[in-house]
Order: structure tokens, then C-alpha cells, then sequence
């Protein structure tokens, strides 16, 4: 039986030995052409923010450098100004840092205790599988769904003016973490779920009950996915600009938010206001505001990196 069966899988040999090669090269193809178009945008916009320098070729490193070093100090100190010369991102990259601790100190923990809730407490049947589903397509919802949901439920309270929290700081948190929350539910129970069911067993056995076993080995163990999924959610949230614009991000502020309850507008949304422009000068400050939005990515993925290798490091 053994012969009959390698008789069966021989003609397929020659056909492996030349689809494996193919597939490989094809999925490398795939990543290289993500790779370029990725390069050929972020050249194409730190070229568009050093526009106004005939005297510096592109292939001047230094005084580039330079110049756009000089660029984006202006902007972050500037505000939003109608002369290009003095436009800035000061109020909207106030308001983003704004915005991202709401929405950290809101989406996380709630996202991190619902995923651990559905992995570890809830038990199998129609119900779980109903809020599977669910949040798993509400992650796949347009990100303006969740704008027009905040519209209604935060800004307007649905009609009733004591539940209604007006364009604010906090309105747009709420629907950023609304955004965000199915993101984090779900890679935080992929997380949970490449830990050892042979940990929760030992926790067990040693008396520990359901819960010492969750917070003292679980969660600990499943910490570095957890954290790469919530930066990631957070890196979503930080870039999204139609959700803000439904629940009232202003397009020209003069004064920082000071409080949840302040009015508020978003460097995405500026970025965005910039870019509509007519004038042409101001295609350098949209250019220069991108930049500074992709620094501010970089940094939080880096951190990122940093915290799960510290968590890794200590298990």
C-alpha cells in the first residue's frame, strides 16, 4: 500500500519542484512591490516639503536635511496661520496628543478585559459565537461609520441634551476607542491564545485560582502580542481624519485644548485643510505636516518594539 501511494504522489514531484519556486518568487514579488510604492510615496512628500529651494539639488544631503529640519521646527511651533509662511501644526499636534492618551486610557483596557473575558471566561456556545462574528466585522467597518455612530451617540446623545457631549475632546475619544476596540479584542485573544494551555494547567495545579492563573501567567506571557496589536490600533486612530471631521473637529482653532471638554482639532485634519488649498505654497506645509505625522508613527511603533522586547526579556 505504501508503494501504491508513492505511485499516486510521484507524478506531482515534477510539479512541486517547479510551483514552490514560482509561489516563493511571486510572494516576494508581492512584498518587493508594497516595499517600492511605500519608498516612492514617502520620497515623493519629503520632496514636496523641501519645494522652494532651486539652489539645493536632491541629491544634496546635508543642507536638504537641514532645510527640512528647519521646516518642521517651524510648523510644530507655528499655528494654523492663512499665509503659508507662517502656517503651523502646533494646535492640531497638541490636540493628537490629546486624543491618543483618551484613547489609550479609554479603548485599552476595556478592549484588553473584553478579549480576556472571550478567551478565558466566556463559555463556548450561540452567544460566543454571535459577538465573534460581530466584532470581527466590526473591524472591517469604514472608519466613517464609526464617525457618523460618534455623531449620533456622543455629540448628539440621540436627541437627548443630557446625554449629548457636544464636539469635544471627548466625543472624538469615544470614537476613536470605538474604532479601535475590535482591533484590540482581536489581537488580544490571538495573543492569549499562543500561550501553553500546559501554563494554565500547572497554574491550576498549584491551587491558583482562575484568575491569580490570568493575571499572574496569561496575561503576562501574552503581554508582547497584546501590546504590538494595541500600537497598532493606536497607529489607526492617530492617522484617521473622517471620523473626526463627523464628530466636529474644528478646522481653524487659535487656543489649545486644555481639558476633555474643550474644543479640539487633529493634525490629520489640518494636514487635510492644508492640502485642499488653491495656493500651491501650501502643498509644502501639507508635505511638512505628513512628515511630522509619520515621525510620530515611527515613534510610537518604536516604543512599541522597545516595551515587547523588556516583556520578552523578563519571561
Amino acid at each position: 500500500m505504501s508503494t501504491s501511494g508513492a505511485d499516486r504522489f510521484r507524478p506531482h514531484r515534477t510539479l512541486r519542484s517547479v510551483a514552490g519556486p514560482l509561489f516563493g518568487a511571486a510572494c516576494l514579488l508581492a512584498t518587493l512591490s508594497g516595499v517600492v510604492v511605500l519608498v516612492i510615496l514617502l520620497a515623493s512628500i519629503l520632496m514636496a516639503s523641501l519645494q522652494g529651494k532651486p539652489d539645493n539639488p536632491w541629491y544634496a544631503v546635508g543642507p536638504n536635511l537641514k532645510e527640512l529640519w528647519g521646516l518642521l521646527s517651524k510648523l510644530i511651533v507655528n499655528r494654523q496661520s492663512s499665509n503659508p509662511a507662517l502656517a503651523g501644526f502646533r494646535i492640531g499636534l497638541v490636540g493628537s496628543l490629546w486624543l491618543l492618551g483618551l484613547v489609550a486610557t479609554i479603548g485599552i483596557p476595556v478592549g484588553i478585559a473584553a478579549g480576556v473575558y472571550l478567551e478565558e471566561y466566556a463559555p463556548p456556545g450561540r452567544l460566543r459565537r454571535i459577538i465573534q462574528t460581530n466584532i470581527a466585522n466590526l473591524a472591517g467597518v469604514p472608519s466613517i461609520v464609526y464617525g457618523i455612530l460618534g455623531l449620533a451617540l456622543f455629540v448628539r446623545g440621540f436627541g437627548f441634551s443630557r446625554l449629548a457631549v457636544g464636539p469635544c475632546l471627548l466625543s472624538g475619544a469615544l470614537t476613536l476607542g470605538l474604532l479601535i476596540l475590535p482591533i484590540i479584542v482581536i489581537t488580544t485573544q490571538e495573543a492569549i491564545r499562543t500561550v501553553p494551555s500546559s501554563l494554565r494547567q500547572a497554574a491550576l495545579a498549584l491551587g491558583a485560582t482562575r484568575w491569580q492563573m490570568v493575571m499572574g501567567h496569561v496575561l503576562p506571557a501574552a503581554m508582547p502580542g497584546i501590546l504590538t496589536g494595541t500600537i497598532l490600533g493606536l497607529s489607526r486612530a492617530i492617522g484617521e481624519t473622517a471620523p473626526l471631521l463627523m464628530v466636529g473637529a474644528a478646522g481653524a482653532l487659535r487656543k489649545l485644548p486644555t481639558g476633555p471638554l474643550d474644543r479640539y482639532s487633529a493634525l490629520p485634519v489640518e494636514i487635510y485643510n492644508y492640502a485642499k488649498e488653491p495656493d500651491r505654497a501650501f502643498q509644502t506645509v501639507a508635505a511638512g505636516g505628513i512628515v511630522i505625522l509619520l515621525v510620530l508613527l515611527l515613534t510610537m511603533n518604536g516604543i512599541a518594539i522597545l516595551i515587547r522586547d523588556r516583556f520578552r526579556r523578563y519571561q
